[in-house]
């Protein structure tokens, strides 16, 4: 497979997929936030178990996340770089997300994130997700408070 670095007008359509998909998750519309995943899509959350498999389960997911935090919700997109080969895209950011509890206060960590697009049936749709927080090997101690 040859895979490079998408210009600029070949990310265009998945830079608004994820456009798409970040305004869903600020507005906790989880409906529009699953509408960008295949039915089929494999995903690895940093929170739940080891793999969700079909969009059904990452949607009962995707609600649980979601009542977990009372107020305005942080989801925004760093450094994005987008792999293209054909049908078939690529990318992988660094992720800030939160939200914001009870009290009103912001609750958020950096994460690692990789995202498998594909186009099916004539869209852009998320196969694979995968987030992930470092940890520190000798304690086991997930680092939330790291930064860019």
């Amino acid at each position: 497979m040859n895979t490079t670095i998408a210009t600029a007008a070949q990310q265009a359509p998945l830079q608004r997929v994820l456009d798409s998909w970040v305004q869903a998750s600020r507005d906790k519309d989880v409906e529009r936030i699953v509408s960008h995943y295949a039915e089929d899509i494999v995903a690895y959350d940093a929170i739940g178990p080891l793999r969700f498999q079909g969009r059904e389960a990452y949607k009962a997911h995707w609600q649980f996340c979601m009542s977990m935090c009372a107020g305005p919700s942080l989801f925004e997109i760093h450094q994005p770089t987008f792999l293209l080969s054909g049908e078939l895209g690529v990318v992988h950011y660094l992720f800030h997300c939160g939200g914001s509890n009870e009290q009103g206060e912001l609750q958020s960590s950096w994460m690692r994130v990789t995202q498998c697009l594909q186009k099916l049936g004539g869209q852009w749709l998320i196969v694979h997700e995968h987030f992930s927080a470092p940890f520190e090997m000798d304690s086991g101690k997930a680092l939330f408070d790291l930064k860019p």
